[in-house]
């Protein structure tokens, strides 16, 4: 189900499923921010995910791993057009090497923000430009690891008399530990249940 060929064949005849994790509880009165992120599954012999790690002066998931996006901007046309120029002002990704498969259900952040996930494959070659504002580093993890339940963590704690719940995936790469978590581990998290139903 991990090659290419499978993941495509999910996407044009997708299960019938519900998704694990909507939303997480809110921490902000903020109004509600639609956005997008491309959740880039590259096609190498064992397939493996593209993440980003946040700069740790950004006002909102400062340092924390996540996939290329941001919010929407009046010009995008759709979710996918989001993705894409995010993807492309994040880490310098050129859109001719990205396939879209298809899109996840909505996932709301406890920042308020509003994502759509973009599942796309991206064809080896592309080479990366991360913009050092938004970006520390860039780096890929293997799907197989990712889809694997083993590797789903799931914690829960009380904050201001509300329960919250969410995902950690841990992740030892030859460099450095990553710590995949929150928002980029419960779509993840979902990913692997669309994958699985």
């Amino acid at each position: 189900m991990l090659q290419p060929a499978a993941l495509r064949q999910r996407f044009l005849a997708p299960p019938v499923w519900e998704p694990e994790l909507k939303a997480e509880t809110r921490f902000t009165d903020h109004a509600l921010m639609p956005a997008s992120v491309l959740v880039p599954i590259v096609m190498r012999e064992q397939p493996t995910i593209l993440l980003t790690e946040r700069t740790t002066h950004l006002s909102t998931h400062s340092g924390q791993i996540a996939f290329p996006g941001g919010k929407v901007d009046e010009e995008d046309a759709d979710a996918l057009a989001t993705a894409l120029r995010e993807a492309r002002e994040e880490i310098g990704l050129d859109p001719a090497f990205v396939q879209v498969l298809g899109v996840l259900p909505h996932y709301m952040t406890g920042s308020a923000f509003v994502i759509t996930p973009v599942v796309a494959l991206l064809e080896p070659g592309f080479v990366l430009t991360p913009n050092a504002h938004e970006v520390a580093d860039v780096f890929e993890v293997p799907l197989e690891f990712l889809m694997n339940p083993a590797h789903h963590h799931r914690h829960a704690f009380e904050w201001q008399g509300v329960r919250r719940e969410w995902f950690s995936m841990p992740y030892q790469d030859d460099r450095t530990q990553r710590f995949i978590w929150g928002a980029t581990a419960g779509m993840l998290r979902n990913f692997y249940r669309f994958l699985s139903a």
